[in-house]
């Protein structure tokens, strides 16, 4: 009970001038109309995807950049100051070769904004799961590493722990990471990269139909999250 108290002491943080455990404001959740505290959700979510999203164009804009100039000059005399944030940037997407600009260009890409909004309320009960008031934990993401929330009826013989978050955006931010490195979603990242290509706008109904490796329910989940976008219509986020 002590180890507990620690963590979710630690896991304390300001939001909104609030100070508390976890999770949205404490607006959000006095909020007693459905309605209305689901759109408040995606108001707040939105804020902290977008952020997340601009920090990956950035990453990408420096990737166009120093690839538009080393390639002409054969990366002979390069800035080596860039060189260390490429360095920087191939630790972080997991690119073996560091001079593969194909494989930066496929994995430092924005996620669909209605993906992610309807992933987050999928997997947090619309924030009020207690991963995500007690972990920050948007997204069910695992630790294996010993510390964390402890699962509820977690079978026996498993060892993952609930990760814990410092704020909800450190959670998006790993989730979008996930998403652009893991090799469970190499078709997410093939198939956005087919329509950047083509010149065709890649939106979470077509994001969707890759994410049957994150939950165990497979195609059942890849229709939950159909579900949950049409019925919120998240797809105007997309745009």
């Amino acid at each position: 009970m002590k180890f507990f108290s620690t963590l979710f002491i630690a896991s304390c943080l300001l939001f909104n001038g609030a100070l508390y455990a976890g999770g949205l404001s404490s607006e959000y959740y006095q909020i007693e109309d459905g309605p209305k505290q689901k759109e408040e959700f995606i108001r707040q979510m939105k804020v902290l995807v977008d952020k997340g999203n601009d920090e990956i164009i950035k990453d990408r804009e420096f990737i166009t950049n120093f690839f538009a100039k080393a390639v002409p000059g054969a990366f002979r005399g390069l800035n080596q100051q860039n060189v260390g944030y490429l360095i920087s940037l191939r630790n972080k997407y997991g690119i073996e070769s560091l001079f593969d600009r194909d494989e930066y260009f496929k994995r430092i890409d924005v996620i669909p904004t209605s993906l992610a909004l309807s992933q987050a309320a999928l997997e947090s009960g619309w924030g009020k799961s207690r991963f995500a008031k007690e972990a920050n934990n948007l997204f069910g993401h695992w630790s294996y590493s010993g510390v964390g929330l402890m699962p509820q009826n977690r079978a026996i013989g498993k060892t993952h722990m609930i990760r814990i978050f410092g704020s909800l955006q450190k959670s998006v931010n790993s989730y979008m990471l996930n998403l652009n490195t893991n090799d469970a979603y190499i078709t997410f990242r093939e198939k956005r990269l087919q329509s950047r290509n083509n010149g065709k706008n890649f939106g979470g109904m077509e994001a969707s139909k890759t994410m049957s490796n994150y939950s165990e329910l497979k195609e059942e989940y890849i229709k939950m999250i159909k579900e949950m976008i049409d019925q919120n219509n998240l797809l105007i986020y997309d745009k």
